[in-house]
């Protein structure tokens, strides 16, 4: 008899922890759907039940970056890093926030090293492409334009059918003062996209400069 109720104790207190998982909203799947503030505040709750889940990190950084909240996305991140330096989603967030936050020294140094923590491309395809992309983008800014074309070529490889990257390579080979290839990634651009207005005029200034 003893035994039987403990039996029957046991089992009802796995119908109730498996129902309490299935219950539990999912902030990921928040994300993805565009709900950010409602993905942070499960992420929130997730890390007061479990502080070290660098899962909920990730999607709470994410969260945030998607719904412009860069500094905390950079305070969080960091508060991941204590409890996994390495881990190469943390790294590209932390990289993210601190590039929308102007700090790009800083955020290409970890785009670079998130780069080198995925040495197979396909083990995380979407967000190497993004790396690359923004990497491009920070040696624009920084007037860098044959590294940006380097950056820029590799993320378009990565995810060739995005226009505007296509048409930001463009312009790094635009400014690099290669011309020929400008209008190959503008025509890739405009190949995509027809109406993209930044590849059409791209493409126009490259012309007047081969033809000068």
């Amino acid at each position: 008899m003893k035994k039987n109720i403990t039996c029957v104790l046991f089992l009802l207190c796995a119908v109730f922890a498996y129902s309490q998982t299935e219950q539990r909203p999912d902030a990921l799947k928040m994300y993805q759907e565009g709900n950010f503030a409602r993905a942070i505040a499960i992420c929130e709750q997730e890390l007061l039940d479990d502080p070290g889940n660098l899962d909920s990190y990730t999607v709470l950084c994410w969260s945030l970056i998607r719904n412009r909240q860069y500094a905390e996305a950079e305070h969080r991140a960091n508060q991941a890093r204590a409890f996994s330096w390495y881990d190469h989603r943390i790294v590209e967030a932390l990289a993210e926030a601190k590039y929308f936050l102007g700090k790009n020294a800083e955020s290409l140094a970890l785009f670079h090293e998130y780069v080198s923590l995925i040495p197979d491309i396909a083990l995380s395809r979407t967000r190497m492409g993004l790396a690359y992309y923004f990497m491009g983008e920070l040696y624009i800014r920084q007037a860098r334009y044959e590294h940006a074309d380097i950056s820029l070529t590799m993320a378009s490889y990565v995810e060739p059918n995005v226009d505007t990257w296509w048409a930001r390579l463009g312009y790094a080979r635009e400014m690099a003062q290669s011309y020929d290839k400008a209008v190959e990634a503008y025509d890739k651009a405009l190949a995509l996209n027809p109406g993209l207005l930044d590849a059409a005029q791209g493409k126009e200034r490259s012309f007047i400069r081969i033809t000068r």
